[in-house]
């Protein structure tokens, strides 16, 4: 994970991450829930995607799963989406009825290809900085790391072979 600042000021979180893998694999790895749930929890937590709807206004509600089976509830509402280039989303946690937890967070996420690399830039606005300050102290840079690390790990599995 390269250039991870936290402005609190701004009350930004920003990262990027160069993939050695096509864009269009990388986009579906971000967009596809049978994709996303592979890689998205840090281990040894999993993702699991109730359902997924990958249209502007439409949404993912998933949960994050303990290996004791603790469930941790979010939902993301897709509020922008220019395929294979950028999408924004709405983030909140969630209680297992869809209930979100306020304040939330704005993702923007754009996707760039170059030389067969895919770069994927993520900029996050929290609502309130004691939200930025509560999802920092949850983990979220180490568990980011992960989670990219198990992004580049099947990205390998699923690209074809190169050279």
């Amino acid at each position: 994970m390269n250039d991870f600042t936290v402005d609190k000021t701004t009350k930004m979180v920003t990262f990027s991450r160069e993939f050695d893998a096509d864009l269009s694999l990388v986009w579906d790895a971000y967009t596809k829930p049978e994709i996303l749930d592979q890689w998205w929890a840090p281990k040894p937590w999993t993702s699991k995607t109730k359902f997924m709807d990958f249209v502007v206004g439409g949404r993912r509600f998933y949960a994050m799963v303990s290996p004791e089976g603790d469930e941790r509830w979010s939902i993301q509402i897709y509020t922008s989406i220019s395929p294979k280039t950028n999408f924004k989303l709405l983030n909140a946690f969630a209680d297992k009825d869809e209930n979100p937890e306020l304040p939330g967070s704005e993702w923007d996420l754009t996707f760039s290809e170059q030389d067969g690399k895919t770069t994927v830039r993520v900029s996050i606005y929290n609502e309130s900085l004691a939200r930025l300050e509560k999802m920092l102290e949850m983990g979220f840079r180490e568990g980011t790391a992960m989670n990219l690390k198990n992004l580049d790990e099947l990205l390998a599995i699923l690209s074809p072979q190169k050279g």
